[in-house]
């Protein structure tokens, strides 16, 4: 249904999950690169630098496009969110300041450094400098995690005259949700960042372009990758083991607990392996159960630590005792929602999806060692292998953004959980007309980006390594050779 509140989610979603395909494409291959030239200061190898320029000209690419989509996300609060911005400026002035005047400034200046500084400083320095830059994508990422993990468990602060304000910066940092989903976050970064990298030597070896230089890539990228997998899949565990807690509601809908059977303490609560809801009456259409599955996911052990909550359960006592449960919120905003549970069938998917490709990751990192190791690596020799790795790079990309959706989706009816509904943060001056308009100009927007960054990353692999250039400009415009330089007869007659 076409309503401004529907639009305005919509759009906001839509930014958030185009622009955050970069950004941890843009900060894992920083990483990446920062790797390959460790190696080539180390062993003074020029296969190694021709890897760092080649792979750094991609990551440039998605730094520029993650730029781009970031400042589209920006104008959402001040456009269709105008409501909530006033609600939580107090809050997220201060950490996005911060992201903004320091991380971002950092890792662009230093960003520039490293492009322009190829053979103008030392090899040592010019390694550090492109560590710096990627220390500041990830303190930027903190700063903006930070603020997220506000809205989704409040602490620190105090509302007053319909305000929310900060009491203790230090809280939004020590905020439990925040170590999680930034430790969350991070590791997902080395795993995008790892099966990017080799994915795309994995296309440049089926297409047998530059094969000595690509095959020991495929090898890096995979470590990289086992080790973002593994601490990504612990993160997740640990993440869900305090949503449960601090969301209730948000933890029964993505596990479809639609029932007490078993959910009792001392207990053992079967899992929906796959099920299917009716949204309107929140039952269980038809499911597959594995006996003792999800205690062992919650507790870790085979009986419940706890009783566990189904959602209609969770939902009655919402309605009944909305003032109980969310003493600060605003009564007559809690009151209007006739509905606490979030969209069922897609928080319960997109959770599984997540959880599936994180371990699907997890597998074809540790087959993809397995297979380029030194007496045998076949990986490297089969086509198929090959092909099937070069496509593996997108499934972290699908695992993120399913992520996101169960992180934001589950969070419904609140943008502040327990503070402040959707209701009532969407700007009062924005019409159906005006949130459709920005709809299909912001697609068609993020549509032309994708396709730029897609066209010119192929260039730059079809391109041979060798000659691959992190800056295009050959002649620093401000030297004195550069003025000096003559121009050509022609456009000196023109001038």
């Amino acid at each position: 249904m076409f309503t401004i509140v529907n639009l305005a989610r919509f759009q906001f979603g839509m930014t958030t999950v185009f622009h955050f395909f970069f950004v941890p494409l843009s900060v894992g291959m920083v990483f990446m690169v920062f790797l390959m030239e460790a190696i080539y200061v180390k062993t003074n190898d020029e296969k190694w630098k021709a890897r760092t320029k080649f792979f750094g000209s991609i990551m440039l690419l998605s730094f520029a496009v993650g730029v781009v989509t970031g400042i589209i996300q920006e104008f959402q609060f001040g456009m269709n969110w105008s409501d909530y911005s006033r609600f939580v400026g107090d809050i997220f002035g201060a950490p996005l300041a911060v992201e903004a005047l320091l991380a971002f400034f950092m890792e662009s200046t230093f960003l520039g450094v490293w492009l322009f500084g190829w053979d103008r400083i030392g090899k040592k320095l010019h390694l550090a400098v492109i560590f710096l830059t990627w220390f500041g994508s990830t303190l930027s990422a903190l700063w903006i995690l930070a603020a997220n993990s506000w809205m989704q468990n409040p602490v620190g602060y105090k509302v007053h005259g319909g305000r929310a304000t900060l009491q203790n910066f230090g809280a939004l940092l020590t905020n439990r949700q925040t170590i999680l989903e930034f430790s969350h976050v991070v590791t997902a970064f080395f795993m995008v960042g790892g099966f990017v990298v080799a994915g795309i030597a994995a296309f440049q070896l089926l297409k047998k372009r530059d094969v000595d230089i690509f095959k020991p890539v495929v090898r890096l990228g995979l470590i990289v990758a086992l080790i973002g997998s593994l601490g990504n899949f612990l993160a997740g565990d640990q993440s869900m083991l305090f949503v449960q807690q601090t969301q209730p509601m948000k933890f029964a809908a993505a596990e479809g607990i639609t029932d007490t059977n078993g959910m009792k303490k001392g207990e053992s609560a079967p899992w929906s392996l796959v099920a299917f809801f009716d949204e309107a009456s929140h039952k269980e259409v038809f499911g597959v159960q594995v006996p003792y599955m999800l205690s062992i996911l919650t507790f870790h052990q085979p009986t419940n630590k706890t009783p566990l909550k189904d959602i209609d359960q969770l939902n009655t006592y919402y309605e009944n005792h909305f003032t109980e449960a969310f003493p600060e919120a605003n009564p007559a905003a809690v009151k209007n929602i006739k509905n606490f549970v979030p969209p069922m069938n897609a928080l319960f998917y997109t959770f599984r999806v997540m959880a599936g490709l994180s371990m699907l990751s997890i597998l074809a990192a540790v087959l993809g060692l397995f297979w380029t190791r030194k007496k045998k690596p076949s990986l490297l020799e089969t086509k198929w292998k090959l092909r099937v790795y070069g496509w593996l790079m997108y499934v972290p990309f699908l695992a993120i953004t399913c992520g996101w959706l169960v992180t934001e989706l589950g969070r419904y009816p609140w943008t502040v959980y327990g503070l402040f509904t959707v209701q009532e943060s969407v700007s009062p001056n924005v019409s159906v007309a005006s949130l459709l308009f920005s709809n299909i100009i912001y697609f068609l927007l993020f549509c032309l980006m994708g396709a730029v960054m897609i066209v010119y990353s192929v260039h730059v692999m079809r391109q041979p390594a060798q000659e691959a250039e992190t800056s295009y400009a050959s002649l620093d415009p401000f030297s004195k050779d550069a003025f000096d330089k003559e121009l050509p007869k022609e456009s000196a007659g023109e001038a």
